[in-house]
């Protein structure tokens, strides 16, 4: 799990079980009042383990650009989730 901090928020990337497989996930936790909201992330991919739901979540954390101002990440327009 990896963390990064921004002006009003704290985001934080983890997987959890979906059925069979994993989705990852970026948490986006106020610092001062509110609910954290949940961000899955690369949906068009499936991850057979928790590990590799891990690695993904932390890939999309480092690959922010920033947070709206109600804490919706922001992402490179053409951000896919894919290296190739």
């Amino acid at each position: 799990m990896a963390e990064r901090t921004f002006d009003d928020y704290l985001a934080r990337s983890g997987a959890s079980p979906e059925g069979s497989r994993f989705t990852a996930y970026i948490a986006v936790i106020p610092l001062k009042r509110g609910f954290p909201q949940y961000f899955a992330v690369y949906e068009n991919r499936s991850f057979r383990t928790l590990e590799s739901a891990e690695v993904a979540a932390e890939l999309a954390l480092s690959k922010m650009l920033d947070l709206e101002a109600d804490g919706t990440p922001v992402f490179a327009e053409n951000e896919t989730g894919f290296d190739d």
